[in-house]
């Protein structure tokens, strides 16, 4: 199946996504939709606790951001975006305190689909049941990508896991809304043409900066994917020759812009510091407690 297939369903595009995964699988559709209700819920735990910790993470760069973030005033009466936002950075800062998350698609940008799916969900007043459908297409629409283009920093660059994580939080707030499945197709390929070239250049070479505060940049960005889809707006390029495109740029993308820390943010003065002094507070593999 092929996004532009989706696009052509009748009915519910997670349907057809679900049909095809059970098929293939061999699994019964309540057992798809039990598991993704668990992984919901897993979703939530993480945004609940991503919310209510300071904790630093690993390397200290970030920790306490999305609970500032959640205790601020929303100073521009802006209570849908305060509220994706603190979500998605809930998450990955819960993933950089080796916290458990869902990869959606990798670990790196699992805040984006629950950011966006979550949030949209509790400002309106979805219930999480509701939402299985939506994960499901997520899912399918990650699938999909994923089979024209590698989902990983070190493949592609950021565009790489950020891209494909905006595309199925942008496909799932969309059918949510009450979204076509055509709608929610072009809601995926706008997401991710608007990411194609962002590079991956993390601070020290973790997952923290820009990692954490991206994810909810992109969280808000599938939220207005969504919304000009569903007032009918579609992506020039066709769907399928976005993820094409994305596939393209990826390859073409330095290798020091591909999760090496070798250009970019990274190897800026104050990022070269910073990783200067996590090597230095690192324990000596030669001083492990069985030498």
């Amino acid at each position: 199946m092929t996004l532009d297939d989706i696009a052509k369903v009748q009915g519910l595009a997670s349907e057809a996504v679900l049909l095809e995964d059970c098929e293939e699988s061999g699994l019964d559709q309540e057992e798809v939709r039990s598991a993704m209700l668990g992984r919901i819920a897993e979703m939530r735990d993480s945004v609940r606790r991503g919310l209510a910790s300071s904790q630093p993470s690993r390397a200290g760069m970030v920790g306490w951001n999305a609970k500032k973030l959640w205790e601020s005033e929303d100073r521009i009466g802006a209570k849908l975006l305060w509220r994706v936002q603190a979500y998605a950075m809930a998450v990955n800062e819960e993933n950089a305190r080796m916290g458990r998350i869902v990869a959606a698609p990798t670990a790196g940008s699992a805040g984006t689909v629950p950011g966006a799916l979550l949030g949209v969900a509790d400002h309106v007043g979805i219930a999480d049941a509701q939402l299985v459908g939506p994960m499901i297409l997520a899912a399918g629409i990650g699938k999909v990508i994923s089979q024209k283009m590698y989902i990983s920093g070190s493949a592609g660059g950021c565009q790489a896991e950020i891209g494909p994580s905006a595309a199925m939080a942008a496909a799932a707030v969309t059918e949510l809304l009450g979204g076509s499945p055509a709608a929610c197709v072009h809601a995926a390929a706008m997401a991710l043409m608007n990411t194609i070239g962002l590079v991956c250049d993390p601070v020290g070479g973790f997952v923290e900066v820009p990692c954490v505060s991206r994810n909810a940049f992109f969280a808000v960005h599938a939220v207005a994917s969504a919304q000009l889809a569903l007032a009918g707006i579609e992506s020039f390029i066709p769907p399928d020759e976005v993820v094409s495109a994305a596939a393209q740029v990826g390859k073409l993308i330095p290798l020091s812009l591909r999760e090496t820390a070798g250009a970019g943010l990274a190897q800026t003065p104050t990022g070269l510091a910073v990783a200067e002094s996590l090597r230095r507070q690192a324990p000596s593999p030669l001083k492990g407690p069985h030498v």
